[in-house]
């Protein structure tokens, strides 16, 4: 029993997630409009806009292995921890479902700035240097795996159902406050969180630094001290920016980054206190660290935007519809597919967005892995793992594809010619010669 009802409330859930896909598009294609009639330029820069996109895409991969950890806890702890059944029909249940559900994402979300090995998932959100509604998809593949022990309290007493709802409807409100372009909302910034506070969240100035952590309230904050008003120009992104598109780095750098810094210490304690206390944190510091320590913002500070040409922006973009075609086919089709074409398309997904945020990068070796990665659609498809765009002119469009692919990736060759510059010469003439031609 509690595994069919596990079962239809996340098939409830995963048909809320679909029907708010069009009303995501058309708010992020009404922000770009409306961004370029009052700026007279794009809000959204092409390359920032994709990895977002494509780090939501990474974020929820596991669920296609696995059932969604909170609510698999949640209705773990109900079916044989309940203390108290709150009655599903009653208005008061919702109500005080709904005040649970915010308050426990709080802790969530401040756990989440405050404990390193947690911040090392969470940090993926933060990333982006700019601040758009594309960047309220830029999720985590790995905090799901420790954001749903804060909600088991909550099924002590709130049904599992009432809490699903409540659960999709925080994360679905959290989006559209991911703008530049609302700038005050008047006597409701008192109460609800904005996109006027959630700014300061996404904050790298020294006074936006672990504020405002709320979900759709902000009274939270303004309890527990940890509110900030915006005042100064808010610079966005991480402390030390990862300067990167890459979406396997973006996800991923940052445990590498603590086990690195954990092995340059030389007791127990401060090994582990590197894991469980603040990024901030350093020997003879408080838990949290010092702020202070961090580098100074100007306001001067530039964002990571490579400049990259039309063609391969297009070659991009052609191939991210393409990718995201095959994402959504897989999560369609899922239950019908074998382990081993879940397993082929989805290292195929991985390996597309890599490639992808390698061209956007303007990386020297950008060309060799989207060669290879070019390969791996055409086999797949070749074989059935994969559906062509156009069946009945499958072997036109990869033609299609592949002169894109090598008329654009001329310039990219461009740079690994500067790598070696000092070869001699003759190996320089050959390797040139051989990569244009």
């Amino acid at each position: 029993t509690t595994a069919k009802s596990n079962s239809g409330l996340e098939t409830v859930l995963f048909s809320q997630f679909v029907t708010a896909t069009p009303f995501f598009v058309g708010l992020m294609v009404l922000e770009l409009v409306v961004g370029v009639l009052k700026t007279g330029g794009s809000v959204v820069p092409l390359g920032d806009g994709l990895t977002s996109i494509s780090a939501g895409m990474i974020s929820r991969l596991p669920l296609l292995v696995m059932r969604g950890c909170e609510l698999t806890a949640y209705m773990y702890v109900w079916d044989r921890y309940c203390l108290v059944e709150l009655p599903w029909d009653s208005a008061w249940t919702w109500w005080f479902t709904f005040l649970g559900v915010d308050f426990c994402y709080y802790w969530v979300h401040r756990f989440a700035h405050e404990v390193s090995i947690i911040w090392a998932a969470h940090q993926v959100h933060h990333s982006s240097e700019y601040y758009n509604l594309t960047t309220a998809l830029r999720q985590s593949l790995t905090q799901q795996f420790t954001s749903w022990i804060f909600y088991l309290p909550l099924a002590l007493v709130a049904p599992p159902a009432i809490f699903a709802v409540h659960i999709q409807l925080n994360l679905l409100y959290q989006f559209w406050i991911h703008t530049e372009l609302i700038r005050d909302l008047g006597p409701l910034e008192w109460v609800f969180n904005t996109p006027k506070h959630h700014r300061v969240h996404h904050g790298r100035n020294l006074y936006c630094i672990d504020k405002n952590y709320g979900g759709i309230l902000i009274i939270w904050d303004r309890l527990f001290g940890t509110f900030a008003l915006e005042s100064d120009k808010v610079v966005y992104g991480l402390v030390f920016p990862i300067k990167t598109f890459e979406i396997l780095y973006v996800q991923l750098h940052y445990y590498l980054y603590l086990w690195r810094r954990s092995n340059t210490y030389k007791t127990i304690s401060n090994k582990l206190s590197t894991f469980v206390k603040g990024p901030s944190w350093k020997p003879g510091k408080a838990r949290l660290g010092d702020h202070i320590d961090n580098p100074k913002v100007t306001g001067q500070e530039v964002p990571h935007s490579p400049s990259w040409s039309l063609p391969l922006q297009v070659y991009v973009v052609i191939h991210f519809l393409l990718v995201l075609r095959t994402y959504h086919d897989l999560f369609e089709n899922k239950m019908m597919l074998s382990q081993l074409t879940v397993l082929g398309m989805t290292v195929y997904i991985l390996l597309t967005l890599t490639a992808l945020g390698y061209i956007i990068d303007q990386r020297p070796t950008a060309a060799v892995l989207e060669t290879l990665r070019c390969v791996v659609m055409v086999t797949m498809q070749r074989y059935s793992y994969m559906t062509p765009l156009l069946p009945s002119l499958a072997v036109a469009t990869e033609f299609i594809l592949y002169t894109l692919q090598t008329s654009s990736f001329k310039i990219l060759t461009l740079k690994l010619y500067h790598i070696l510059s000092t070869c001699h010469s003759d190996s320089r003439t050959t390797f040139i010669n051989i990569a244009l031609n």
